[in-house]
C-alpha cells in the first residue's frame, strides 16, 4: 500500500464490470435481455470461500465504497468510515464486494447506457427497478464470483433493505443480514417526500419526458430542487441548527427572492448544484421509485413476521435517535416481526444528533457496535 493512504484505508481500488448475457426478468414485467454490473472488491476471499461480505448502497451510492482511484484522490468510497483493516467491516477478516445497482448511473446498466434494441441511450424507455430485481441481479454477480453464501449482506437505508430482501429470496445464501437505519415499508410521509422531488424532476422544461440526452441538455434545475429536498430529510433539526443556525452569508439582509441570504440556502444550492453535475435524473426517479414499491410483507397480507419466517441468517439491526426519515420506530418493527418469527437478532438505538446521515459518519458508539458484531461472524 502506498504511504500516500492512512493505514486503515484500503488503499488504491479499481472498479470493475461483469457483464450478463442471461435474460433478467424484472417484477414489473419486462426483461433486460443484457447488463452490466459495475463493482469493486476490498481483501481476500479465503479458501473456503466463506469470508465474502456484500455492500448494497442507498438512493445515491455507487459501487465506489472505500479506498481510493488515484494517489491524488481527495475523497475515499462513501463508507470508507467503515470498510479496511481495523473498521468494522475489517478487510484483513473479510472479502468485500460494492457494486453500483442496475438502473444506476455510475457504469452499471441504466438509464444513460445505450439500449441495444434500438442504439440510442435508454433514458426514459429503462424499466422500473424494484429491491427484488435487485437482489437477484446481486445473486448473479455472486455466482460469477463463485460466493455460494455471504458472510453477511450489509447496507443502510435503501442499502438495508437490500440486506433485508436478501434474507427472504436467498435464505440459504446469506449467514448475517445488517440492516441500519433502514425501514420494512415507506411511510406515506417518505412516499410524499419522493413525489415532491420526482415531480421537480418530471416538470423541469429540459426533461423531455426522459430523453433530455436527445435534445443535449440536462434537467438540472429539478434534478438541483430533488436533491435539496431530499437533503434536508437526511439531516435533523438539531444537526441543521448546530451546523448554520440562522447564520448570515452576507452582513445584511438583501430583500429579494434571488439572493443567498442564510448560510443553510448557500449549503443546500451546493449539494444541489453538485449532485446535479454527476448523477443522472432518470437514475434518480428510478431510486426513489424502488424505495416506494418495496413492501415484503405485502406477499403474506401485511404480516412480516410470516414474511421472515423463510430467513436462516442471524439479524442485526441499528437506528439513530435523531432519524425521522427512517426513525427508530420503523427498525423496531423489523425487529418485533424477527421475534415473532423465533430469529436471532440483535438491535441498537443509538443516540446521534446528525439524523439520517449518521450512518455515514463515523458515531463512536456506532463504530464500536458495529465492529462488535462483524467481529462475532465465524469465517
Amino acid at each position: 500500500m502506498s504511504t500516500a493512504f492512512p493505514e486503515d484505508s484500503v488503499g488504491l481500488v479499481a472498479p470493475q464490470t461483469a457483464h450478463f448475457s442471461e435474460p433478467l426478468l424484472l417484477a414489473c414485467g419486462r426483461t433486460l435481455d443484457q447488463y452490466d454490473l459495475v463493482y469493486e472488491t476490498y481483501g481476500e476471499l479465503n479458501a473456503t470461500r466463506s469470508n465474502a461480505v456484500l455492500i448494497c448502497h442507498a438512493l445515491s451510492g455507487h459501487h465506489h465504497a472505500a479506498g481510493y482511484h488515484s494517489a491524488d484522490e481527495r475523497k475515499p468510497g462513501w463508507w470508507d468510515s467503515c470498510i479496511g483493516p481495523g473498521k468494522p467491516i475489517d478487510t484483513r477478516r473479510f472479502f468485500v464486494v460494492a457494486l453500483n445497482n442496475l438502473g444506476g448511473c455510475n457504469g452499471s446498466t441504466g438509464p444513460a447506457s445505450s439500449n441495444p434494441a434500438t442504439g440510442k441511450v435508454f433514458g426514459a424507455d429503462f424499466p422500473m427497478m424494484t429491491v427484488e430485481d435487485w437482489v437477484h441481479s446481486q445473486a448473479r454477480l455472486a455466482d460469477l464470483l463463485g460466493i455460494q453464501q455471504w458472510a453477511a449482506v450489509v447496507g443502510g437505508s435503501l442499502g438495508g433493505m437490500q440486506a433485508l430482501q436478501w434474507s427472504i429470496s436467498y435464505p440459504e445464501r446469506i449467514r448475517h443480514c445488517v440492516a441500519i437505519a433502514s425501514a420494512p415499508v415507506l411511510s406515506a410521509e417518505n412516499i410524499a417526500f419522493n413525489e415532491v422531488a420526482r415531480q421537480a424532476i418530471l416538470t423541469d422544461p429540459d426533461f423531455h419526458g426522459g430523453h433530455f440526452q436527445e435534445h443535449g441538455v440536462v434537467p438540472k434545475r429539478g434534478l438541483m430542487l430533488a436533491r435539496m429536498v431530499g437533503h434536508i430529510t437526511y439531516l435533523s433539526d438539531e444537526a441543521m441548527g448546530e451546523k448554520f443556525g440562522r447564520d448570515l452569508k452576507a452582513d445584511k439582509l438583501a430583500y429579494d427572492f434571488n439572493s443567498v441570504e442564510f448560510q443553510v440556502e448557500s449549503y443546500l444550492r451546493y449539494q444541489g448544484e453538485e449532485f446535479s453535475g454527476r448523477f443522472d435524473a432518470n437514475t434518480y426517479l428510478l431510486m426513489t421509485k424502488a424505495l416506494d414499491y418495496f413492501d415484503p410483507a405485502k406477499a403474506h397480507g401485511g404480516d412480516l413476521a410470516k414474511t421472515l419466517a423463510v430467513a436462516k441468517a442471524d439479524f442485526c439491526l441499528m437506528s439513530f435517535t435523531t432519524d425521522w426519515r427512517f426513525s427508530p420506530a420503523r427498525s423496531k418493527e423489523i425487529v418485533t416481526a424477527l421475534i415473532a418469527a423465533k430469529k436471532n437478532v440483535s438491535y441498537l438505538e443509538i443516540d446521534a444528533p446528525q439524523g439520517h446521515d449518521a450512518f455515514l459518519i463515523p458515531v463512536p458508539r456506532y463504530l464500536h457496535a458495529f465492529s462488535a458484531y462483524m467481529n462475532r461472524i465465524a469465517v
